[in-house]
């Protein structure tokens, strides 16, 4: 299964209600299961296209703190 399969598959889960955490918890957090997803998936978050990023290409070379 691939990465975005994956994420698919999970989040799939927890719509119905059956996504649970490493504690056995349900899930009710979307934040939380998007999390889940892209790390069963083997995803980096700046890597997933669909998100906040923008069209999904890696993010290389930015730093965030301070600069010297």
């Amino acid at each position: 299964m691939k990465g975005k399969e994956k994420v698919g598959y999970v989040m799939k889960e927890f719509k119905d209600g059956k996504l649970k955490s490493s504690s056995g918890k349900k899930v009710t957090d979307r934040n939380q299961a998007m999390a889940i997803a892209m790390s069963e998936a083997g995803i980096n978050k700046k890597m997933f296209s669909g998100g906040r990023l923008g069209d999904g290409r890696a993010v290389q070379g930015q730093t965030r703190g301070r600069n010297t």
